[in-house]
């Protein structure tokens, strides 16, 4: 593989974006896998979808508008999950399938699809941009910094709510801080792999981590290692050969996946 690839601006800030996303997909993806919400990054890129298609439609950057309807949509479906009692699953479903019916009827009120809607279907990482890459690692670092401060309540929340709310834990409070932080995370991914696939940067390499067997924080650098190098190893391919990183990159993970479980299959992983 030739070096020179590595030379070119373009390559450099779509690296950068790229390992920064793969870190806030796999520490954001980490604690909605283990609160059994795999799906709901799925479902706010769905909603997010509406937003994108809302901000063409007004002449707004879709991204702007992107953010604002995926964390309105998470906070609300929350509320009414909590409200209602309606369960993790169904609360999705509902979200997942709303966001696309209303980006679908706002497309159709513009025209119909467009190269922008394409892009933002299934990513455009080589194509980001100087001040898109300065807005992912901000948001990036702004999301890291609040998990760490908050570390121990999110951590204590996630694995036994009902005790949490016992220690004086503002759990309620935490759970939206959560879906706020999915929503970010979400759109600021979307430039990676599209809405499409952009569940599979939040859950693939977080149950593949998983499967090794090991402590939280362990199991959290495991999935980072395997996210980046899908990130890196997908967007370096694809330029090689010509093929859309997105794929490339989902692929790589479930390779990753596929091999530990057959590692797993084969008796070679520490049950420690």
């Amino acid at each position: 593989m030739s070096l020179e690839i590595l030379t070119y601006g373009f390559m450099h800030r779509a690296l950068i974006s790229g390992v920064a996303i793969a870190i806030l997909c796999s520490v954001v993806g980490l604690f909605l896998v283990l609160r059994r919400y795999s799906l709901f990054g799925d479902a706010i890129a769905h909603s997010s979808f509406g937003g994108i298609a809302l901000g063409l439609l007004a002449g707004v950057y879709p991204l702007w508008t992107a953010y604002g309807v995926s964390i309105i949509s998470a906070l609300i479906i929350t509320k009414i999950k909590n409200k209602y009692n309606i369960s993790g699953d169904a609360s999705i479903a509902v979200l997942l399938s709303s966001g696309i019916a209303v980006g679908l009827v706002i497309i159709g009120l513009s025209g119909g699809f467009t190269i922008d809607i394409f892009s933002f279907l299934f990513g455009s990482i080589l194509l980001v941009s100087v001040d898109d890459t300065i807005l992912i690692l901000a948001l990036t670092g702004i999301i890291l910094i609040v998990i760490l401060l908050l570390y121990r309540q999110i951590l204590y929340s996630t694995f036994n709510e009902e005790q949490a709310k016992v220690s004086g834990i503002p759990v309620e409070k935490i759970n939206y801080l959560i879906v706020f932080m999915a929503g970010i995370t979400v759109v600021t991914s979307i430039q990676l792999v599209g809405v499409l696939l952009i569940s599979a940067l939040f859950v693939i390499p977080n149950v593949t981590a998983i499967m090794y067997g090991k402590g939280f924080k362990q199991t959290a650098i495991i999935s980072i290692s395997f996210s980046i190098f899908s990130v890196v190893v997908g967007i370096l391919i694809s330029y090689i050969f010509d093929i859309t990183p997105a794929g490339t990159i989902v692929l790589l993970a479930i390779g990753l996946l596929a091999g530990t479980m057959i590692i797993k299959s084969a008796g070679l992983l520490s049950k420690n």
